[in-house]
């Protein structure tokens, strides 16, 4: 009895060392043969231009939006009343380094944003924007927010100098100015975008931002200062590689890097529809104002 058990252990226990030693080699002929992390190889298809062809409809895949850094799965608003509804789920970090260098005074604010987050007070107009989770209120979301949010974006590039991106959240847009040197007239939810071609890669720098806009549900935030600049990176047919680097010397130590892949969506006949959120938010945001009807 004894012997069979040993043999049937060892049986096991060479399965489990073939397939251990099977996998890296399986994964390794999945991957995309091109991109930042596997350069060599692909080349995109091009535009009219001659520049890499990003027309589509893309997603993120990731969680960032409840937090940029690691988290854990955790209960939405109400959970005694939604259960499983609005939870958020666990998810790693998309910050290179895994964590993002606040400035020790900057922390506090995060903290406060976080408690804070399901809260709103409209009856300051001096300071209502900046309490309370902009994605509650249905604020546009800002740069680099709305490309990791859980809601597809469209691309729509032609021959002229400028690129559309569409996002479904809100129906957010912004135009990304190729080769252009002015710099922004004012602060908008959504920013001054300007592009240019390295090579196969969209650089986008966007500055001119508002500084009520967050980076997360966390409370991850950021001042007018913020700089951004954005690389869209084609790796294969079907996806490309985002990166943006953030600098914000009133707020962080340093600038700090994200980067993810974002997915080119490929069902048939699929179009860009709308998440227009005004009418959800208008209870919450004013709803004790409304007058008392007549008898």
């Amino acid at each position: 009895m004894q012997l069979r058990r040993s043999i049937a252990f060892l049986g096991v226990a060479g399965t489990v060392a073939f397939i251990w030693l099977a996998v890296p080699s399986l994964v390794g002929q999945q991957r995309p043969a091109a991109g930042p992390q596997f350069p060599a190889g692909y080349r995109s298809a091009r535009a009219a231009d001659g520049h890499p062809d990003l027309n589509g409809i893309w997603q993120a895949m990731v969680t960032a939006n409840w937090d940029l850094e690691d988290h854990e799965a955790q209960p939405g608003p109400h959970p005694e009343l939604n259960g499983a509804y609005g939870a958020g789920p666990a998810g790693q970090s998309i910050v290179e380094g895994g964590e993002i260098p606040y400035k020790p005074e900057a922390l506090a604010r995060r903290k406060a944003n976080f408690e804070n987050r399901l809260k709103v007070d409209v009856s300051e107009d001096k300071t209502w924007h900046a309490l309370g989770d902009p994605e509650l209120k249905c604020y546009l979301p800002g740069v680099p927010r709305a490309t990791y949010m859980p809601f597809p974006f469209q691309i729509v590039q032609g021959t002229n100098p400028y690129i559309l991106m569409a996002y479904e959240f809100t129906s957010a847009t912004r135009i990304i100015r190729m080769d252009w040197k002015q710099n922004a007239p004012t602060d908008s939810w959504m920013g001054w975008s300007r592009g240019r071609w390295e090579g196969d890669t969209l650089v986008v720098d966007v500055t001119g931002q508002r500084e009520e806009t967050w980076f997360d549900r966390a409370g991850n935030y950021h001042s007018d200062a913020l700089h951004v600049v954005e690389r869209y990176t084609p790796a294969s047919p079907y996806h490309m590689m985002y990166e943006a680097t953030i600098e914000d010397p009133n707020v962080f130590t340093r600038p700090w890097k994200i980067s993810f892949p974002l997915y080119r969506r490929m069902e048939k006949n699929l179009q860009l529809l709308e998440f227009k959120c005004v009418p959800f938010t208008e209870e919450l945001l004013f709803g004790k104002f409304r007058k008392p009807g007549a008898r």
